[in-house]
């Protein structure tokens, strides 16, 4: 039963959807009706609410944090079902028709409660990339990749095959950004698009 109850646990935390919540309280409308319809910080953003953007990241980030960390504390031994739970959750939660975000902040906040330096190397990676190209998805997909290759480097190897499955996870998120990469058609942050 722990390992049921770790991804049970994980899945119902990472399926909280804190942009859709917060942009619904805070007057912004149906945020999957704005943008590109993703309920994730950076589609917050377009709605011109940077203190709802600010707090949907966080948020993400400590739900995942808080899947680990608590299932560290009461079913030890299954942090890695419950990060894979609250991951999952957050890209495919139940009450949004399995409709969810692409997992960048929710998987920080994983790697911070899984080994914190690997947490530090994502987010060196992920803001890094964010203040010098402006854009969201390639700061993303970059720091979900740093993950395994920190875990590695820092001979965490159990997380590796985690890690590197989350990864493909978000990569396969972002295809629609990949398109428009190739394209040349990827918007920076702090532009409005669709």
């Amino acid at each position: 039963m722990p390992p049921a109850a770790a991804l049970l646990l994980g899945y119902l935390l990472g399926s909280i959807p804190f942009g859709v919540l917060l942009t619904r309280f805070g007057g912004a409308g149906d945020l999957r009706q704005i943008g590109s319809g993703n309920i994730g910080a950076t589609n917050v953003l377009r709605t011109g609410r940077k203190g709802l953007a600010a707090a949907t990241l966080l948020l993400d980030m400590v739900k995942g944090w808080a899947a680990v960390a608590l299932v560290a504390a009461l079913l030890p031994g299954n942090e890695q079902l419950a990060a894979a739970g609250a991951f999952v959750g957050h890209c495919y939660p139940v009450w949004l028709a399995f409709r969810g975000g692409k997992g960048v902040a929710t998987l920080m906040g994983i790697v911070l409660a899984l080994y914190w330096p690997i947490g530090l190397v994502y987010a060196i990676v992920w803001l890094g990339l964010l203040a010098l190209l402006r854009i969201s998805s390639v700061a993303g997909m970059a720091a979900a990749g740093s993950a395994p290759l920190a875990a590695a480097v820092f001979s965490q190897f159990d997380f590796v095959p985690l890690l590197l499955a989350l990864a493909l996870i978000v990569i396969w998120k972002h295809r629609e950004n990949i398109g428009r990469l190739i394209e040349g058609a990827e918007p920076r942050i702090g532009r409005k698009s669709g």
